[in-house]
Parts: structure tokens; sequence; C-alpha cells
């Protein structure tokens, strides 16, 4: 198949082999293309999609890019059960072979430094929701008989809510500063948009944590014991991923279209 070349991650030398039936971006298998000890993990995509304008427009197709984001991640989940992977950013293209080894060559010593502090070490995802019942009016609530009545039900309704809200940030934070003390690492995100994540609840805790391999299974106990631990309170966990949180250079590497030619 010819077209341009998609660049999922950078790692080093694999121990094991890819997935022989795993598929790509537009449905090649990646394959591994080597420069001085590193690797690059990439696949043929078309002109047709991934050239500059083509691509541009693509991008603003909702449908399009959720199959192209689900088949990258399937790449990355699979490199990562067998190395650390460098994940570049969605979308990373270049024009051929040629322009990828460039690319390596540039960015050497950032990749090789970034591979050393990630060796090892996978991301887990941690969130916490105050669920949307603890935010509704008791159901035993008598009907008010009158105007006072109403005020003395909307204060008792205000001040449970504001109790939940002091109650559910005391324990994010409790969990984020027991979490962050079992990481090598921890990075805080804004909270999610529940219009936009279609979760339910309202998101207050949204942190990423990197943990060495050897550790996760101790991390997810701590976090599975805290399920449940308080009333209107939801924590997930997910994970284990590749380190997108804790890659500084994805931004810096060529993405949005083609790279320069060697």
């Amino acid at each position: 198949m010819n077209g341009l070349r998609y660049v999922y991650a950078v790692c080093r030398p694999l121990g094991a082999p890819l997935q022989t039936a795993l598929s790509g971006v537009a449905g090649d298998p990646p394959r591994l293309l080597a420069h001085h000890g590193l690797i690059a993990v990439v696949s043929h995509v078309p002109e047709r999609d991934f050239a500059e304008e083509p691509l541009r427009r693509r991008l603003e197709d909702l449908d399009w890019l959720t199959e192209t984001a689900r088949a990258h991640q399937q790449v990355i989940d699979a490199l990562t059960a067998v190395t650390t992977p460098l994940p570049l950013r969605l979308a990373t293209v270049f024009r051929d072979d040629s322009g990828v080894r460039v690319m390596m060559e540039e960015r050497e010593q950032d990749f090789l430094r970034t591979l050393d502090r990630l060796d090892g070490r996978v991301e887990w995802g941690v969130k916490v929701y105050v669920e949307p019942e603890a935010r509704e009016p008791e159901p035993a609530a008598a009907r008010p008989v009158s105007g006072r009545d109403y005020l003395r039900q909307r204060r008792t309704l205000a001040r449970a809510q504001e109790d939940t809200w002091q109650r559910a940030e005391e324990f994010a934070a409790r969990l984020h500063a027991t979490l962050s003390a079992r990481a090598e690492d921890a990075r805080l995100h804004p909270p999610q948009n529940s219009a936009l994540s279609e979760a339910s609840g309202q998101n207050v805790l949204n942190a990423a944590y990197l943990v060495p391999r050897a550790q996760s299974e101790e991390f997810v106990e701590i976090v599975d014991r805290t399920k449940g631990e308080e009333p209107g309170i939801r924590v997930e966990l997910t994970g284990p991923w590749a380190a997108y949180s804790f890659v500084d250079m994805t931004e810096e590497v060529g993405a949005g279209g083609p790279g320069e030619d060697a």
C-alpha cells in the first residue's frame, strides 16, 4: 500500500513482536521502522485523507475522528503491552520513511531522555464525581404549605448541596495526596465538562498518575478501597495507559499533516 506515513509512537526495540492481526489507522497494519537504536511504529495512510488540506477538513468530522482515534489507541495499547512507548499526537504524518527518520534523528536525544524516564512505568487515570442523586431533593420532603415553608426547604436543600460539595472536595484532595505519594509523578487535568464527556455526575477530580508497572497492583488496590467509601461520590479508575500525560514533547513533533521530506 502506497501513501503517507502515519507515526503512532517512538520506542526502543521491542522485546516481543506486535500482534499479527493488529490493524492501524485506515486499516493498514503497523510496522516497525528502525533508526539509530530507536523504533518508529508507522503505517501507510492515503493522501486523500491525510495530506494537509484534506486532513484539516477530516479533523472536523467527528465520526472520522472517532474511528481514527480508536485505531490509533488500539496500536498504542498493543505497544504498551510489550514495551514503554512514547506516544505521538493523533494524526502525526510524514511524507515517507525518510521524513520519519529525519524526525527521529532531530529528536533523538529528547526521545532517549523521555524513554529513560518512562521506562517500566504506566499511566493510571483517576476521576471523582459527585453523583447526581446526591444533589436531588429528599424524596420525603413535605410539600410546602406556605412561603416560609418553601424558603426553609430551599435553604435546607442548598445546605445539603454545599455539604456534599465540601465533602467531595475534601475526599478528592485526600485521595489525590494518597495517590501522589504512591506515584512517581502526577498531573491534575481540568475537571471534565459533563455535557461533553457524557459521564454522569459532576467531575471534581481528573488526575493522571505515573506508576511503576511493578507497583500497579498495589496502586489499583488503594483506589478500589476508596470506592463506596463516601455516599454520593463515585471513583473511576482507568488504565494502564501509555504515559500520554507525562510526555512533554508531543506538541513539538510534526502533526496535522505531512512533515518535511528529508
